[in-house]
């Protein structure tokens, strides 16, 4: 075989091959028994797994790739498979809403309207209660020491009448 068609037959071999873009990538590799020629074997192994993985999530996953058909003399895009924000916008891509949704806002009214309701049949006691604990926003122990009642009797109060809501917005 002659050098011309070795070359020849060496073209026809990488007549197609992918390209990466240009993006920073790591441009050496530790050598973990170089460096630490102590460590055992499968531990180094773990090491250069995850640089692989490393690598990989943070550039593999962004590059884009071309492949080079040599032969048909054209040239196929394959973009990144992970999407950038800016690029997702200069394509005019829509997003969705990250506001409330109506149906979740017009249960939540309902629900809301019931749980009032459901308050003005406590008792001023109970009313009061869990005004100060859950709308003015005070703990179990500051109320405590506000009305001189020992923590636990609130706390036992609290979860009684979170049970009779529940009860009463049930059955409403």
């Amino acid at each position: 075989m002659s050098f011309t068609t070795a070359c020849s037959s060496f073209q026809i071999f990488k007549i197609t091959k992918w390209r990466t873009s240009q993006m920073a990538k790591y441009a050496k590799r530790t050598n973990y028994r170089k460096t630490y020629p102590g460590l055992s074997e499968e531990v180094v192994e773990v090491l250069e797994k995850s640089d692989r993985k490393m690598e990989y999530q943070q550039y593999d996953l962004k590059a884009e790739r071309y492949r080079i058909d040599y032969t048909k003399q054209t040239v196929a895009h394959a973009p990144s498979r992970e999407d950038s924000y800016e690029r997702l916008l200069e394509e005019n891509r829509q997003f969705a809403d990250e506001g409330e949704r109506v149906e979740d806002a017009a249960v939540k009214a309902v629900m809301l309207e019931k749980m009032r309701i459901c308050l003005d049949l406590l008792t001023l006691e109970e009313q009061k209660l869990i005004t100060e604990l859950f709308f003015k926003g005070k703990s179990e122990r500051q109320l405590s020491r506000e009305t001189s009642t020992p923590h636990m009797t609130i706390h036992d109060r609290k979860i009684k009448i979170l049970g009779k809501l529940k009860k009463l917005i049930d059955r409403k």
